[in-house]
C-alpha cells in the first residue's frame, strides 16, 4: 500500500510514505489538539487510499518513547511499565526494517530474528497478539505466518523465524540482518541467550537490535544498558493511557503505588540491588504494608547534615513504630515515613526533625551527634525546648551498626509502608561492604538508629538484666 503526502505536506510538514525517515511525529497528537474544523478539515481532504492507509502510518500514532532513537547504535532498548506500548512499538520497528516504499520492494533487512523467552509467547505476543506484527501490518504488506517452519515471510520475500530463550543453541548457525528481542529480563538463560544473538547478527551493514522489557534487576540487562553501542527510551505505564482502560489503572496503582514493585511494573524503573545487599527489593516487598498497626512506641531518626546547600548531604528523618508486648521475639516494627530533607540549613532539618514527630507522634528523636556534636542539640532545642531528644554517637562503622537491623527484616519483624522509594534504594545498596551508590546512606543511618532504639537496645537489657540497687 503506498500513500500520497503531498496534502500531508503542505498542512503538517514532511509525513513519510516509508518507515525509513523522521517525519511527522505524533501527528496524532497534533490534530487531537487542534479545533473540530480542523480536524474535519484534515479528514476530509484525505483521498480514499490516505485514509485507508492513516491508521498503518505509525510515526504519526507513535509516542516519543515508541520511535528508535537517532545515531549510531547497535541496540534500541525500550524499558517500560504494562501497558506502555513496548510490544507495539517492537512490532513496527520489525516493520520499519523489513518493508519497502512498496509492497514488493525490498526493505533495509530481510533476515530478521524473533527472540522470546518460549514458542508460545514470540507466537502469542509478537506475532499474533494484540499489538503484534500481524495486527500491525496493512493487507498488502502483511507477512504470511509458516507455522511448520516458525516464520513470517513477506511479499517481498523478508523472512522473520522465531528463536528462543529456552534453546540458545537454536540461534547457533542461522544469520540475522535484525532482531527483536522481548522480555529479555525474565530469561531464565537470558545471557547465554543474549550472547548466541550477537554471533548470529552478521549480515548487512549495520545489524540491530530492538529490546522491549520491563526491567528487571539482572546481570544481562545491566550489562547491556552499560554497553556504549546501547541507546534507551522509557516511559510508565500512564504514558499509553489512552489505549488502556481506565479501571486498569485506577486499580493498579491503588494496589502498588509507593512499592518497590509498583516501581518496577509500573514505572518502568530499574531497581538495583547490589551484590551482597544486606536488603533486597523481594525481602522489602515481602514485607510491605498498606496501613500501620496499633503502636506502642514511635521514635524518629535523624541523622544531621553538617553543611547547608544544594550539594550537601541529606539529612536523614526516619519516623519508625514498634508493637512491643511480649518477648522481644515478639517485636514488630513498621517504618512509617522517609521526612528526609535535602539542603537544608541546621534550623531547617531541625524544624523537619520536629515536625515528623509532631505529624507521627513520636515519643522520641534519636540524632547522631558524631558530626555535628553539642550543636545538634542546641539547634534542635531552639526549635523546641521541650523536645524528648536521645543523642548517640556512633562508635562502630555504617555496616556494623546496620548489619543486626538487617537481620530483623531477615526474621520478617520489620515492616515498610508505601512511598519509601528513595529509603528503599539505598537499603539496596548497602553490603557488608559499604555502601556502593553515591553519597552518604543518611536515610539508612536514619533507619537504624530509630530500630536500635525501638527494637534492638531493649532486647539486650531484656536478656541481660542488671541488678537493681538503691
Amino acid at each position: 500500500m503506498t500513500v500520497e503526502t503531498d496534502k500531508l505536506e503542505s498542512r503538517a510538514g514532511a509525513m513519510p510514505s516509508t518507515w525509513t525517515r523522521r517525519g511527522l511525529t505524533s501527528g496524532a497528537s497534533w490534530i487531537a489538539c487542534a479545533d473540530a474544523q480542523t480536524q474535519a478539515q484534515f479528514l476530509n481532504d484525505l483521498d480514499e487510499g490516505e485514509l485507508l492507509a492513516l491508521p498503518f502510518l505509525f510515526e504519526f500514532w507513535a509516542l516519543d518513547h515508541q520511535l528508535p532513537p537517532e545515531g549510531d547504535w547497535r541496540t534500541w532498548v525500550i524499558m517500560g511499565g504494562r501497558g506502555a506500548g513496548k510490544t507495539r512499538a517492537g512490532a513496527e520497528w520489525v516493520r520499519s526494517k523489513v518493508e519497502g516504499s512498496r509492497p514488493l520492494d525490498a526493505g533495509a533487512c530481510s533476515r530478521v530474528a524473533l527472540v522470546g523467552e518460549t514458542i508460545e509467547q514470540v507466537r502469542e505476543v509478537m506475532i499474533f497478539g494484540d499489538s503484534g506484527i500481524l495486527a500491525c501490518s496493512p493487507p498488502d504488506r502483511r507477512p504470511d505466518w509458516e507455522a511448520t517452519r516458525k516464520r513470517l515471510v513477506w511479499p517481498n520475500g523478508s523472512i522473520a523465524t522465531v528463536h528462543t530463550a529456552h534453546d540458545p543453541e537454536g540461534l547457533r548457525g542461522p544469520q540475522f540482518d535484525a532482531a527483536w528481542v522481548d522480555e529479555l529480563a525474565k530469561w531464565k538463560r537470558g545471557q547465554e541467550a543474549w550472547d548466541q544473538l550477537q554471533f548470529a547478527l552478521r549480515l548487512g551493514e549495520r545489524p540491530q537490535v530492538c529490546v522491549t522489557t520491563t526491567p528487571r534487576n539482572v546481570d544481562v540487562l545491566k550489562a547491556l544498558l552499560a554497553a556504549p553501542s546501547t541507546v534507551t527510551t522509557h516511559a510508565p505505564t500512564e504514558a499509553n493511557a489512552a489505549n488502556l482502560a481506565g479501571s486498569f489503572l485506577e486499580e493498579v496503582r491503588a494496589r502498588y503505588r509507593g512499592t518497590r514493585l509498583g516501581r518496577q511494573e509500573l514505572d518502568g524503573v530499574l531497581l538495583a540491588d547490589a551484590e551482597g545487599a544486606l536488603w533486597t527489593s523481594a525481602l522489602l516487598e515481602a514485607g510491605r504494608l498498606r496501613e500501620a498497626p496499633d503502636l506502642d512506641r514511635i521514635v524518629v531518626g535523624l541523622d544531621p547534615a553538617t553543611t547547608s546547600g544544594a550539594g550537601s548531604d541529606e539529612c536523614g528523618i526516619v519516623a519508625v513504630g514498634a508493637q512491643t508486648k511480649g518477648s522481644p521475639q515478639d517485636w514488630r516494627a513498621v517504618v512509617l515515613a522517609d521526612c528526609t530533607v535535602q539542603g537544608a540549613t541546621p534550623n531547617g532539618w531541625a524544624q523537619a526533625a520536629i515536625a515528623a514527630m509532631t505529624r507521627y507522634g513520636a515519643d522520641r528523636l534519636v540524632a547522631e551527634v558524631n558530626q555535628g556534636g553539642q550543636l545538634v542539640s542546641e539547634v534542635l532545642r531552639q526549635v523546641d525546648p521541650l523536645v524528648s531528644l536521645k543523642t548517640v554517637h556512633a562508635a562502630r562503622g555504617k555496616v556494623a551498626r546496620a548489619e543486626p537491623v538487617a537481620a530483623l527484616y531477615e526474621q520478617g519483624r520489620v515492616s515498610h509502608l508505601p512511598g519509601l522509594d528513595a529509603l528503599e534504594d539505598q537499603m539496596c545498596l548497602m553490603t557488608a561492604r559499604g555502601y556502593e551508590g553515591k553519597g552518604s546512606p543518611d536515610r539508612v543511618d536514619a533507619l537504624v538508629w530509630a530500630l536500635h532504639e525501638l527494637m534492638i537496645e531493649p532486647a539486650s537489657q531484656w536478656r541481660s538484666p542488671g541488678v537493681r540497687s538503691l
